[in-house]
């Protein structure tokens, strides 16, 4: 048998996406927004218009108002687990598609689950839920999307560890900002209406201070306008083709600087709804007798935070580090190229000069851009 041809592979991906659920996220700048709640409206409203909606996984942390929506709304049991001596429930994946409603409402999609369960990541349940066909109502909060861990830890002082990839994100056909005022969200704190009372001055001083909470806003409203531009760009066709940006991640075996340049790439390749790749150039240095143990797993480990984040990896041997990268470029049709900031050492600053300039001298005859990522 010979293999898809690109033309039945197309005709084949078309047909997948069309048997494929509609996936619809609503997404916050923190905790205690009202996504749950708006998520239990909507359940209400597709009840009240004879559409087969039941709730997945809800998670209403014991707030009033939240929990009493649920009256009336058909519930599919969760999956009770045993996990270090107490029990534990989790989203039902079989049941959900063994009853096929035509919407099921599933909260925390940043959640991890049990150990022993099929799929590591609520994610990636939501997703084996869509390839059978169902509609998927979702929430998350900002904080938890991988591109952006970085400048939250950056803006909050937190690391998140719950997260998921910017591509699932990406997969939903419609992302729905739940916004309100840092005075609107303080206010419903101090209400008691987010968290227990034990747990309000806490939260005041740290996670939920009015400056951050203004950051996470803006890093919320320019991720959703990002949706909507790419979904105009998608969906309503262009009189004039354009120049169709790809984006080349060039990383080394530094862990940190390497994550920074996925990370960031991720975030433009995302604006603008664009391909992009991850490459490490090896060179004789760091041949495989050569490098390092730890810098052989960092490597490994950004391969897969690249490819769960959407990007290709390309690993190519070649002494000359910018001969490569423009090979590559020129292979791929890139239109910009990624890298760090160099380290500032006299020895590296000097031969990272070199290499720079070796680019530019490169690129200054080619239509590609540079991006310096700092």
């Amino acid at each position: 048998m010979s293999e898809t041809s690109p033309n039945a592979q197309h005709f084949l991906d078309l047909i997948k996406r069309s048997r494929r659920g509609k996936f619809k996220i609503y997404i916050g700048m923190s905790a205690g927004v009202g996504k749950t709640f708006r998520m239990l409206q909507e359940a209400h409203a597709l009840l009240r218009n004879g559409i087969d909606v039941k709730i997945g996984y809800i998670e209403t942390h014991n707030r009033k108002e939240t929990h009493d929506l649920l009256d009336g709304l058909p519930v599919i049991p969760r999956r009770k687990l045993f996990y270090k001596g107490k029990e534990l429930d989790e989203l039902d994946v079989q049941a959900v598609i063994s009853l096929r409603p035509e919407v099921v409402i599933v909260d925390e999609l940043a959640h991890t689950n049990i150990e022993g369960s099929k799929n590591d990541k609520r994610w990636q349940d939501v997703l084996e839920i869509l390839d059978a066909g169902i509609n998927v109502i979702s929430a998350v909060n900002i904080q938890h999307i991988e591109s952006l861990n970085e400048e939250v830890k950056g803006i909050t002082g937190v690391e998140v560890r719950e997260r998921i990839p910017d591509s699932v994100l990406g997969a939903a056909d419609e992302v729905v900002n739940i916004d309100l005022t840092a005075d609107e969200l303080i206010t419903r704190l101090k209400e008691g209406k987010i968290y227990k009372p034990e747990k309000i001055q806490t939260a005041l001083s740290n996670f939920f201070k009015a400056d951050h909470i203004l950051q996470l806003r803006e890093l919320a409203l320019k991720e959703v306008a990002s949706q909507v531009e790419r979904k105009v760009e998608s969906e309503i066709p262009k009189m004039v083709a354009s120049r169709r940006e790809k984006f080349l991640a060039c990383i080394s075996s530094n862990e940190n600087t390497a994550r920074h340049v996925i990370r960031k790439t991720a975030r433009l390749a995302s604006y603008y709804n664009s391909k992009w790749f991850v490459l490490y150039v090896q060179t004789p240095r760091e041949s495989q007798d050569k490098i390092a143990l730890d810098k052989q797993r960092h490597l490994i480990n950004n391969f897969k935070l690249a490819t769960e984040m959407g990007g290709e990896i390309v690993r190519v041997q070649r002494a000359n580090i910018s001969e490569a990268i423009i090979e590559v470029a020129e292979q791929r049709e890139i239109t910009t190229i990624c890298v760090g900031k160099p380290h500032i050492t006299l020895l590296k600053v000097i031969l990272a000069t070199n290499l720079f300039n070796n680019l530019l001298k490169k690129l200054s005859s080619s239509d590609i851009d540079l991006v310096i990522l700092s």
